[in-house]
């Protein structure tokens, strides 16, 4: 390297630190060291791995507060990168979250977790009530679809406590994110730490996105079977992450505090059914929750077949591009935003994912119009039909899967069973 230039290195220079065991980062043109920081980092390492050896200075400012910048200085190598350049897609997103932040969008919280609290505790007791207290069929099925309900809604409340704190301090939101998490819904806080951020990370990758492992159960296309490597993906949603971390034995800050909750989930799973008479209506009072449950995360579920799906590694440098392309708007009135747990608002999630779910329809206007500059797609369908669009996707998946004019080597219940990730 030149004596002249011997605080700088290239792009290409960067993308060769792109290892576990070498891992840089640039953010804001300076190039940081953070092989070390990736084990204990609170989002996981899997956001880092996949963004290694690029400029991630979007990323950065969508999930850490201002307070996060001064932490960057012991990681910074002395390097800057010779080669900076900021898009003005890129330019007009952190103006964006620059006004949010001065206007104190993300600290304006509203309400929200106090209503919330005290909805999922009426779903819960009612469900207790309508199961120890009724011999009715009926309202013992009703019990159990209030049950799916109040799942779904403790299921934001842990989603939002892992993109920011939604309690007064860092430890009330720990307890806040065991409780929601591991104890109610049986959702490892271990798997959220790994697996969600690289979901925002590589919004729709095939081969990145953890949320997008549906195989062999579902696939969005056929080339799915050819493609996937699975290198950026962790493990299923649910308990099972937790079991397959143990086996493993996969380090992690606090690990077996993590793992406390899920006895809890799995008591209250099985003490609720034994409480009715018979075993037909355990099984129903089961699917009756679980389907509940379903419908009311519909929009979690709409992007990987309303939106496009791409086979690559995701990049550091097309954060709002990749967030437009990767994800669907339901429209609804806002007396449904409770129902959805603004989750209807996926594009503005995926760009802010720090901002308060009460503040979503309030920026959506300024996202739309930033779409609309840039010629960049925004995507907002009504509930049914964001349903029609998922349904022909997998129709036309299965159609793809009968066509034996052009057969892979082996059947294709073998390829979904063999892919890797």
């Amino acid at each position: 390297m030149d004596d002249n230039k011997k605080n700088y290195i290239t792009s290409d220079e960067l993308k060769k630190h792109n290892k576990p065991d070498d891992l840089w980062l640039s953010i804001q043109g300076k190039v940081y060291n953070v092989t070390d920081w990736a084990k204990i980092h609170p989002g996981g390492d899997i956001p880092l791995l996949n963004l290694a050896g690029q400029d991630v200075t979007d990323a950065f400012i969508a999930f850490h507060p201002g307070t996060a910048w001064k932490h960057l200085d012991k990681y910074f190598t002395g390097y800057h990168l010779e080669d900076f350049q900021v898009s003005e897609v890129s330019r007009d997103y952190r103006n964006l979250a620059t006004q949010f932040a001065k206007s104190g969008l993300f600290e304006k919280k509203g309400h929200g977790v106090i209503y919330s609290l005290c909805f999922v505790f009426l779903l819960f007791s009612a469900c207790i009530y309508g199961v120890l207290c009724s011999d009715s069929f009926l309202i013992h099925m009703l019990s159990g679809g209030l049950l799916g309900f109040a799942w779904i809604q403790v299921t934001y409340m842990g989603h939002d406590s892992g993109h920011y704190q939604i309690m007064s301090t860092r430890g009330y939101n720990k307890f806040a994110q065991i409780l929601t998490g591991n104890c109610l819904t049986g959702i490892s806080i271990a798997w959220w730490k790994w697996t969600h951020n690289a979901h925002h990370v590589a919004c729709n990758s095939l081969d990145f996105d953890p949320d997008l492992q549906h195989l062999p159960v579902f696939r969005c296309i056929l080339s799915a079977f050819h493609v996937l490597s699975g290198d950026g993906c962790g493990e299923s949603q649910s308990l099972s992450s937790d079991i397959l971390a143990l086996v493993l034995e996969q380090k992690s800050a606090r690990q077996g505090f993590k793992h406390i909750g899920n006895p809890c989930f799995l008591d209250m799973v099985s003490s609720s059914p034994s409480c009715l008479p018979n075993w037909s209506e355990r099984v129903l009072f089961i699917l009756a929750s679980f389907l509940c449950h379903l419908n009311s995360a519909h929009p979690i579920l709409f992007e990987p077949f309303c939106c496009k799906c791409v086979c690559r590694a995701p990049k550091g440098n097309d954060w709002f591009e990749k967030q437009t392309s990767g994800t669907i708007d339901i429209s609804c009135s806002s007396k449904m935003d409770w129902f959805f747990g603004g989750l209807q608002f996926q594009l503005e999630h995926h760009l802010f994912p720090r901002l308060p779910r009460c503040q979503l329809r309030n920026i959506s206007p300024l996202v739309q119009e930033l779409c609309k500059k840039h010629n960049l797609p925004y995507r907002s369908l009504s509930f049914f039909e964001a349903n029609k669009w998922t349904l022909n996707t997998l129709r036309s998946a299965a159609l793809e899967a009968r066509d034996f004019s052009s057969p892979v080597p082996k059947n294709l219940i073998w390829e979904a069973f063999n892919t890797h990730g």
